[in-house]
């Protein structure tokens, strides 16, 4: 007899969620602070143990993403084609910089003391936010990207670009000349989310037809045997496959395993060594739009907000939930060697 979900499996509810879709979230590497940026026009930082809104910065667009520099500050990219330096204890914010574009995506890399952003103007760009303020002072450079950027993952120094016409440039960020690799991804269908194993070896990509590429750097045969990919976030209704865009991927800071949230509400907890699922958790609301790890990988914390992948239609509010992770659920098992 199937139960009903009680909102407890979800995890708990953050109080004071912003009020539209939810673009992004990111808990900081240094404590269970977590940042929030919406298509109402909001970054919101919050200290999700004690369940608190701490501050709230008001843009004049979208905010399509946001991240932590530290503890005491942060960035964002909105949809007025700003890029923002925000200071938490003052709740102020400052314009970095400007593109031609919405701008998607901003990672601040802690190894080249850099700020990067990519934008549907179809650029990179780096900036130095120890600069003084302006946009002359602040941009290090600006780098042709052959798409709309979609998404970005750091690892180390290197760095990796998922643009329109699934296109992936992989760049070390100590000489952005131009990129180490060019790419195709190695899914069919739009890219919607990389990100770069911890150990800095490749990158996970999925895409809007429900599945997950795994990729490596290493250019060589071996490695580049290892590489695959697999489907997930669909079900099969009626003898016809259903298939779910996979809009967010997040891996454990301490085990490697990953994370994946669909269009379809569910998050899958995947151990990539080993090619297998370890865990679903009980199905959210409604479409999962992010994820993120807290840094100890104690806490997950999931926005489940409808991401308008069937268009205009009611929905459940957007919600963000902070989850207990326990070990069984995302520490990989150990290979069963068959018997001599």
């Amino acid at each position: 007899m199937a139960t009903a979900v009680t909102p407890a499996s979800l995890g708990r509810e953050l109080s004071d969620p912003p009020s539209d879709g939810i673009s992004n979230l990111r808990f900081s590497n240094h404590s269970d602070l977590l940042l929030v940026s919406s298509w109402d026009k909001s970054v919101r930082l919050y200290d999700a143990s004690a369940n608190v809104l701490k501050a709230e910065f008001m843009h004049g667009g979208s905010v399509l993403d946001c991240c932590f520099h530290d503890d005491s500050s942060g960035f964002s990219a909105a949809g007025d084609n700003t890029v923002r330096r925000l200071l938490f204890a003052s709740n102020k914010d400052d314009i970095l910089g400007k593109h031609d574009a919405p701008v998607r995506c901003v990672e601040y890399s802690y190894a080249a003391g850099q700020l990067i952003t990519g934008s549907w103007d179809k650029t990179l760009k780096c900036w130095d936010p120890r600069g003084a303020s302006g946009q002359e002072r602040t941009l290090v450079g600006t780098y042709p990207q052959p798409e709309r950027v979609y998404s970005l993952s750091l690892v180390g120094h290197r760095l990796v670009v998922a643009t329109a016409g699934r296109h992936v440039n992989i760049y070390d960020l100590r000489n952005m000349s131009q990129p180490e690799q060019r790419r195709e991804s190695s899914l069919k269908y739009q890219t919607r989310c990389v990100r770069c194993y911890p150990n800095g070896t490749g990158y996970a990509l999925s895409s809007v037809e429900g599945r997950v590429a795994m990729e490596f750097f290493d250019l060589s045969d071996a490695s580049q045997a290892k590489k695959y990919a697999f489907k997930c976030h669909r079900k099969s209704e009626a003898g016809r496959d259903i298939v779910y865009p996979v809009n967010a991927i997040a891996f454990h800071p301490v085990y490697g395993t990953f994370a994946t949230g669909g269009c379809d509400g569910y998050v899958n907890v995947w151990d990539g060594n080993n090619k297998k699922r370890l865990y679903q958790y009980s199905k959210y609301p409604t479409s999962i739009a992010a994820l993120s790890f807290s840094r100890d990988g104690r806490l997950l914390a999931v926005a489940s907000s409808y991401t308008y992948e069937e268009g205009l239609k009611p929905h459940d509010k957007d919600a963000i939930y902070i989850r207990g992770v326990n070990e069984i659920e995302v520490k990989p098992k150990p290979k069963v060697l068959p018997p001599a």
